[in-house]
């Protein structure tokens, strides 16, 4: 029988009155029957966690194992240990402090075969700094989802908590093998898509910097649009954009990132990138009047790919002509211009000046061509002659 935890000494009926202490006490009294300490809920209760400590168990399994306990069962450092665990995004428990499962042991020591297979420590950092800031997304859309399907009016919070494990131990089975599928889907489509080189081949390495062209999408007056609806429509708008790029956006052009409410693209090539982009913008415009518009800046030169993220200068000058371009328009620079010269409908949109760059960069106007305005040009053209 677990023991009795007298929920009002331990301050966990704190501010609560009516109806509000009472469905706390059925939560505390139903958490408490299934073994959970009274520290464990004090700690739950102050970080807003009781509806979901019975999910937390289910996810990540009981406590039983300090940082410095798992790395000396699996043989990684507790510095690299401590490391991983800051590149994942993750807070960092005291060494002696018993926070990690079985599960999370059997993870670790999948890190160190990572090792001995020859993963170095800083190889190992760059792939979780990825794949944390990727998971902590997916995660917080996976937990959205769960406490839609589980919140119904007049549920008490015991009724909730129950329910929301319930649907996440329905749910673990499944994760892994849906993530895994994913992933093994965007590592196929990267290998086919990789091109190396003569010159990499030869030095055995990949080389410092690409030549790519990097374009920003951005939602045109985002910011103004937050102090005048509510986060969850703002929320909505962002995601709808990442949505809209998923769907649009073609090889060899990838979606590097979202950022609040921008998308990054990069294509090896100028020409997909400037096609990707005005299919973009026509996407957005078709959302309606109530939806934002979209402009894009585009840049090509050297730039270079580390922890699936690109710098360099056509990254800032990309993002730079995204805050020049016209709502509802495609402005690229003449580098891009020049290497899709024949593809699309180019106007001069005349030098700007650009921070960081001293002299004024030209830029262009980007438009799909049109067969009646490309047949009056060519006949203008003629008797111009």
């Amino acid at each position: 029988m677990p023991a009795e935890i007298d929920f009002e000494a331990e301050g966990l009926l704190d501010g609560l009155e009516g109806d509000a202490r009472e469905t706390r006490r059925e939560l505390l009294e139903h958490l408490a029957g299934d073994n959970w300490r009274a520290d464990e809920l004090r700690a739950a209760s102050a970080d807003g966690r009781l509806l979901f400590l019975q999910a937390e168990r289910v996810v990540g399994g009981e406590p039983l194992y300090s940082a410095r306990d798992i790395a000396e069962r699996t043989g990684i450092s507790l510095d690299l240990l401590v490391a991983l665990r800051r590149a994942h995004g993750l807070p960092v428990p005291d060494p002696d402090a018993v926070v990690f499962s079985e599960i999370d042991l059997q993870s670790w020591r999948i890190e160190e075969m990572f090792r001995r297979a020859g993963v170095s420590d800083e190889q190992m950092l760059s792939v979780t700094r990825v794949l944390g800031r990727g998971l902590a997304q997916a995660a917080e859309a996976m937990r959205s989802v769960v406490l839609e399907l589980v919140l119904e009016p007049g549920a008490s919070e015991a009724q909730i908590a129950r329910r929301y494990a319930e649907r996440v131990e329905a749910f673990m089975p499944l994760v892994g093998p849906m993530m895994e599928q994913m992933l093994r889907l965007h590592l196929r489509n990267m290998v086919r898509t990789e091109a190396i080189n003569a010159a990499e081949r030869a030095a055995g390495e990949l080389p410092g910097a690409r030549e790519v062209t990097v374009g920003f999408a951005d939602l045109v007056g985002f910011t103004r649009l937050g102090e005048e609806v509510p986060p969850d429509e703002l929320g909505r708008v962002a995601d709808r954009l990442g949505a809209i790029a998923a769907e649009v956006v073609a090889p060899p052009v990838r979606v590097v990132k979202t950022i609040g409410d921008a998308v990054m693209l990069v294509s090896p090539e100028s020409g997909p990138l400037v096609a990707s982009a005005l299919d973009l913008v026509a996407a957005v415009d078709g959302e309606g009047s109530a939806f934002p518009q979209l402009r894009v800046g585009a840049d090509a030169g050297s730039a270079l790919s580390r922890a699936g993220d690109w710098y360099g200068r056509p990254v800032n000058i990309a993002s730079r002509v995204t805050g020049i371009a016209r709502p509802g328009s495609v402005l690229g620079t003449r580098d891009v211009r020049d290497a899709a010269s024949d593809a699309f409908r180019w106007s001069s949109a005349g030098p700007r000046s650009i921070k960081g760059i001293p002299e004024p960069v030209r830029l262009y106007r980007a438009r799909a061509h049109d067969p009646d305005s490309d047949n009056k040009e060519r006949r203008d053209g003629r008797r111009r002659r």
